[in-house]
C-alpha cells in the first residue's frame, strides 16, 4: 500500500480559501504533561524572541501541570486548555484556539529557540505561500543521549544558534513534533486533525498530520529556523508502552494511507534493532528492555490482526 499524498500538480494552494480580514497571527502552542517546571523555563526563554508571539496556547492534561503564578507579567497573552490527555488531544486543543490567517508554531515544552526564529518563521511563510509546513534545523538533540538541562541548551544557543547565510529549503517527509510551524488555512479548510487513535505519548502524530499536511503543499526544513531539543526524559511514556506503540503506530498508519510500506519497514526495523541491541549492552537513561518486550507484544498482537494503538494504554 502507498501513501495517499497528491501529486504536487493536483494539490490545492493552500491560498485556495478566501482571504481573512487582519493581520496575519503567530500562535505558538505547546502540549505538555508532568513537567511543570520545564515548561516554566521554556516559556519565560519566549521573551528572548525578536518577534513575540500574538498568542500562547498551552495544552496541559492536569492543571498541576502548569505553575500559573510563574507565567504571569509577560510580554504576550497567555491562553490555557486543561484536560486532553493523550499528545495528539492536546495537539487539536490547540489547533482550535487559530484562525483562518494564522501560522501555528508547535513546540514541544523543552525546546530552546535562537532568538530570530519567530522572525524567520513568519518570513519564512510570507515569502513562500505554497509551503504549508516549516520544520527548523535541530543544532542539538537531547533525546539521542541523556538530555540537556536549560543552562546547557543556553550554552549551545549562544554558541551555534545564529547562522548568516542565504535561507535554504530542503522538501522534507515530515516536520519533526517538537518544533514545526503550520500554516492554519489548509488546517481549517480541510477539516484536519491530529489522530486520537494514538494514545499516551502518541508516537510519530507528527509524521501522520504531516503527511495529511502533504495533500496541500510544501513541507520544508529551513536552515535560519534553528534551536536546541533538550530531550527532557521526565514525563516519558514507559518503555513497554512506548515499545508497543513503535511498533503498531507505523503498521496502523500504513493501513489508513499516511505512510508507505518502505516508510512503515524502516520506522519499524529501526527502533527494533536499537532496543535490541541496547538490551544487551542497556543505557541507564532509557529502558530499552522495556521498550523491546513492548514491540515483541505488538508484534504479536499484528499478527493475531489486533492492529489497535489504542491498546498501548492498556499495558
Amino acid at each position: 500500500m502507498k501513501a495517499t499524498t497528491r501529486p504536487a500538480q493536483d494539490r490545492p494552494s493552500p491560498e485556495d480559501a478566501p482571504i481573512p480580514p487582519g493581520p496575519r497571527r503567530l500562535i505558538l502552542g505547546v502540549p505538555t504533561s508532568g513537567r511543570r517546571e520545564i515548561l516554566t523555563e521554556t516559556v519565560r526563554h519566549i521573551t528572548e524572541q525578536e518577534r513575540l508571539p500574538d498568542l500562547v496556547v498551552l495544552a496541559v492534561a492536569q492543571e498541576r501541570d502548569i505553575d500559573r503564578a510563574a507565567l504571569t507579567g509577560l510580554p504576550f497573552p497567555i491562553k490555557v486548555v486543561v484536560g486532553a490527555r493523550s499528545l495528539s488531544a492536546r495537539r487539536n486543543r490547540i489547533l482550535e484556539q487559530i484562525e483562518l490567517a494564522d501560522i501555528l508554531m508547535f513546540l514541544d515544552d523543552d525546546f530552546l529557540m535562537a532568538p530570530n526564529y519567530f522572525a524567520e518563521v513568519m518570513a519564512v511563510f510570507e515569502r513562500h505561500p505554497y509551503i504549508v509546513l516549516a520544520t527548523g534545523a535541530v543544532i542539538a538533540d537531547g533525546v539521542v543521549g541523556r538530555g540537556y538541562d536549560h543552562e546547557t541548551g543556553q550554552q549551545i544557543l549562544d554558541r551555534e544558534a545564529v547562522l548568516t547565510a542565504p535561507e535554504q529549503l530542503k522538501d522534507v517527509y515530515n516536520g519533526y513534533g517538537c518544533n514545526m510551524a503550520v500554516r492554519a488555512r489548509p488546517i481549517l479548510t480541510f477539516g484536519l486533525r491530529f489522530d486520537e487513535a494514538l494514545p499516551l505519548y502518541s508516537w510519530l502524530e507528527d509524521i501522520d498530520f504531516s503527511r495529511q499536511l502533504a495533500d496541500y503543499g510544501r513541507l520544508v526544513r529551513s536552515n535560519l529556523l534553528r534551536g536546541v531539543h533538550l530531550g527532557t526524559r521526565t514525563g516519558r511514556t514507559p518503555g513497554r508502552r512506548l515499545g508497543y506503540s513503535q511498533i503498531v503506530n507505523p503498521v496502523y498508519m500504513l493501513r489508513k494511507g499516511t505512510v508507505s510500506t518502505r516508510k512503515m519497514l524502516l520506522l519499524t526495523g529501526q527502533v527494533f534493532a536499537s532496543n535490541l541491541v541496547h538490551s544487551i549492552r542497556p543505557r541507564q537513561w532509557i529502558d530499552s528492555r522495556g521498550r523491546l518486550r513492548g514491540n515483541l507484544r505488538a508484534f504479536w498482537d499484528i499478527l493475531r490482526g489486533k492492529i489497535d494503538p489504542r491498546r498501548a494504554s492498556e499495558i
